[in-house]
């Protein structure tokens, strides 16, 4: 029986009272968002310094930046029976502390397996946040009755802008990752505090307890490979484009960085435009498009490999990538029979997969072809997120 997204309710029933206002409670968990966001920002932005500062080689700081995934996706079975017990408000106001006193310790590294110890807490802490914080970006949508997942995870891109910014800033400044990283750790914990009173104080029922360890659930499978298709594509953009720039589309050296500012650009702006088209389309029907458009662009920049047309194509891209992630969690999260922390870390589990063997598979087949199928068959991947969609059932 094929069933609509649309209709799948939401399992966590919100401890939501009126004194609380909408707005506030909409506000402080945007927030929780942009920090988590700007917290990964800050440390993505120093890179290249602390690279520098413990003089890594590039397979170096590669296999020493893989502690990070490595630390999420083992906290992912963990992770959300510990939303599940404990409620996402608690977790999250907990855990956003904690990744905020680590971004500091990646500053301290002075050794490389010290980064990469504290890469993979931070990876921990991450993942905690992530489960916690979507679960309730869930309860919110249930609240207001209506799409806002995906402005919510605007407000994690714009967090990346803002953080690039602040990192540029603090480069000029001459200050050390330490002295920055501790800035934006106590700028995030000053707002925990504050913003922490407003956000939804979910529970779960008790006698969902038995089905914490039951087998995989089909339609929670479905979303997780929509959601890994989705990943794939934004890996190969993340950490490919400015490459494709530069061979492919032989666009000058200063503008080598228009295919990525273009996708992440036109990324954020799917993210707040995201919610109205969602209302007027439904989610499954937009999930569609979003797997048509993210086809289009990539095969328009591959087929027409010149600076106006591959920027074109990378601003589709980024404008059908954007609403596939937080639709897939929104989904998830309105499972009738799985608690929302529970769904969300099954789905995150198998996306996330996407996000770390998109870049692989790059170089993998542009080693033994070129950059041009690469991108090809990234395009046929999303491709695969409206045949999935198409076909998305909930077993009885």
């Amino acid at each position: 029986m094929e069933t609509d997204i649309d209709t799948l309710p939401i399992h966590e029933q919100p401890l939501y009272s009126n004194h609380i206002n909408k707005r506030n409670m909409r506000l402080a968990v945007a927030i929780f968002y942009f920090c988590q966001g700007l917290c990964f920002a800050s440390w993505a932005s120093r890179i290249p310094d602390i690279k520098q500062a413990l003089h890594l080689s590039e397979a170096g700081l590669g296999s020493i930046l893989l502690a990070l995934p490595v630390g999420q996706l083992l906290t992912l079975p963990f992770s959300g029976r510990l939303v599940t017990k404990y409620g996402s408000k608690t977790i999250l106001s907990f855990a956003i502390i904690l990744y905020a006193l680590e971004l500091t310790n990646l500053g301290w590294a002075t050794e490389a397996w010290q980064l990469a110890l504290a890469l993979f807490v931070f990876g921990v802490c991450g993942n905690l946040c992530n489960i916690a914080v979507n679960t309730q970006g869930v309860g919110a949508e249930k609240v207001y009755a209506r799409p806002i997942m995906s402005s919510f995870h605007g407000a994690w891109s714009i967090a990346g802008f803002t953080g690039a910014l602040i990192g540029l800033l603090m480069v000029n400044l001459h200050l050390t990752p330490h002295q920055h990283f501790f800035m934006v750790a106590a700028l995030v914990i000053a707002i925990t505090f504050f913003a922490k009173h407003y956000l939804i104080a979910g529970k779960t029922e008790a006698g969902e307890k038995k089905k914490l360890f039951s087998k995989p659930d089909t339609v929670l499978m479905q979303l997780g490979i929509i959601g890994f298709c989705s990943m794939a594509a934004e890996g190969a953009m993340f950490d490919w484009s400015g490459v494709y720039f530069k061979e492919v589309v032989l666009a000058p050296s200063k503008l080598v960085i228009v295919g990525y500012a273009s996708f992440m650009v036109m990324m954020a702006t799917g993210r707040f435009v995201g919610d109205k088209v969602i209302a007027r389309l439904g989610r499954k029907r937009t999930l569609k498009l979003n797997g048509i458009l993210i086809c289009t662009g990539l095969m328009v920049a591959v087929v027409f490999p010149y600076l106006i047309t591959a920027t074109i194509g990378f601003l589709i891209v980024g404008f059908g990538v954007s609403c596939v992630v937080p639709t897939v969690y929104s989904a998830a999260g309105r499972h009738p029979n799985v608690p929302p922390g529970m769904a969300l870390a099954s789905v995150s589990s198998i996306s996330f997969l996407g996000f770390l063997m998109g870049p692989p598979l790059i170089g993998y087949i542009a080693q033994v072809a070129s950059l041009r199928y690469s991108y090809a068959v990234i395009g046929l991947i999303g491709l695969c997120i409206t045949v999935m969609v198409s076909k998305l059932k909930v077993m009885d």
